[in-house]
């Protein structure tokens, strides 16, 4: 048997139909500030590009590079291209995201892997270890 994913007690479907007022009121502190300060104009913009995406059912990412913006239910199931600094990555949107900003999900910083040692390194910094 499959478990069903519930947010603070609501189930995707509800999730779904519920208001932003009422999502307000069940996300934790720090969001909830976040949502009640309300939406710059930039953000405005996507949330109006989401719900025409929704009434249409597009199924195109959107693009945006606005990383503070809070996962909200209307964007749930949509794929969205998340602009990490030097391109954008698509991400899927999940129920699990939901109360989280859109930049924890493209990170900006690459893990650095280096190699063998440069050219000018000195004996010393060229040892490597056997294990």
């Amino acid at each position: 048997m499959v478990k069903e994913y519930t947010y603070r007690g609501k189930t995707e479907a509800e999730l779904a139909q519920m208001g932003l007022d009422e999502f307000i009121k069940i996300v934790p502190s720090r969001m909830r500030r976040t949502l009640k300060r309300g939406f710059t104009p930039y953000q405005k913009r996507f949330l109006e590009k989401v719900k025409i995406v929704n009434e249409k059912g597009i199924t195109k990412p959107l693009k945006t590079q606005c990383r503070d913006m809070p996962v909200v239910p209307s964007m749930v199931g949509l794929t969205i291209m998340i602009y990490s600094g030097k391109e954008y990555k698509p991400v899927l949107i999940t129920a699990e995201m939901l109360g989280h900003f859109l930049g924890e999900f493209s990170p900006t910083r690459k893990r650095i892997a280096h190699s063998a040692p440069g050219v000018g390194a000195t004996r010393s910094s060229k040892f490597v270890p056997l294990k």
